[in-house]
């Protein structure tokens, strides 16, 4: 059995933390560095004109606890630089490499649907899994795999947004009654509902393909003098908002405040759904004009407690 040795050096010096951000996660790198105590760090990152990605590491890392910060949405465009830079920080003598992915791509295919599929969501999480020595994401779609450490072979924290989306909703909306779009979304309505003290209720959804959903008629039953709320964890398509969206208006209430953890907003999602929409706000997990719910310190609390994990004495790493 390998014996941890202490995250502190011998002279009870806490080792240098430095946060490295992939293009377009400088701001959420910026705000994160400051409770962390840590030094932002510098890459070059480009690519060659055969298209091949290229990476140099500009920041000493030797013997520091590095943070790489990349939210994973549109993911196949950034992971070989992502990749190439975890690398690259081992390679410089780094004493542990995380990733912080506020949006964890590949969740969604956690099964084999149709033959001569494959689960990705199992294998993206092996191929990450070699390369970071502990991650922290926020909500990532949990539905047939419970728990991250399901797939993930290394320490993985799920950061809830939550409390969060609820102190929002205390904050901003009057009498909200909450609605899930779809049975999935029940984990977060009933969540946040319990957080608020506010009544809950989830539709039911088909599926018919990405961009074609039905979604089931609005009990009767339902407090018309209240402001509804559609939950979600994430809007992509956004057809599955605006079909419940809709079915809330022929129930005789109000235009819904949509509300979602993750702004993927594939295509036009956003314009149309703010067509059907009171308001459209989710958390920052990915840079958006909707962002209005921060989590940077739920966040910066899940990194600080991997800071404080043992570092064992040997790795299982690769020769780097």
């Amino acid at each position: 059995m390998e014996t941890p040795t202490p995250l502190r050096t011998v002279m009870g010096e806490t080792p240098r933390r430095v946060v490295l951000a992939l293009p377009g996660n400088q701001a959420a790198a910026g705000r994160l560095a400051v409770p962390l105590a840590a030094e932002i760090g510098h890459a070059e990152l480009k690519r060659f004109p055969d298209g091949e990605s290229h990476v140099r590491l500009q920041t000493p890392v030797s013997d520091a606890e590095v943070v790489v910060v990349c939210t994973l949405d549109r993911p196949d465009e950034k992971v070989l630089a992502l990749l190439w830079l975890a690398i690259a920080a081992h390679q410089g003598g780094a004493r542990r490499v995380g990733l912080v992915a506020p949006y964890l791509a590949y969740m969604r295919q956690d099964a084999i649907f149709q033959p001569g599929e494959i689960c990705a969501a199992q294998h993206f999480a092996e191929l990450l899994t070699r390369y970071f020595d502990w991650m922290v994401a926020v909500d990532p779609h949990l539905h047939r795999i419970p728990n991250l450490s399901d797939i993930y072979a290394v320490p993985a924290v799920t950061v809830q947004a939550a409390p969060a989306v609820a102190a929002w909703l205390q904050a901003h909306v009057t009498n909200p009654l909450l609605v899930g779009p779809d049975e999935e979304s029940r984990q977060w309505v009933e969540h946040v509902a319990n957080l608020c003290n506010a009544p809950w209720t989830v539709l039911n959804k088909t599926r018919h393909s990405a961009w074609s959903v039905e979604v089931s008629a609005v009990r009767s039953d339902l407090q018309t003098e209240r402001t509804p709320v559609l939950l979600d964890d994430i809007i992509s398509t956004g057809r599955t908002m605006i079909a419940a969206a809709n079915q809330l208006r022929r129930a005789g209430l109000p235009r819904p405040v949509c509300v979602a953890v993750h702004a993927v907003f594939s295509a036009d999602a956003y314009s149309e759904l703010s067509a059907v929409a009171a308001d459209v706000v989710t958390c920052d997990t990915i840079a958006h004009p909707t962002n209005r719910i921060e989590l940077t310190e739920p966040i910066a609390a899940a990194i600080s407690h991997m800071f404080d994990l043992p570092l064992p004495t040997a790795t299982r790493r690769l020769a780097w």
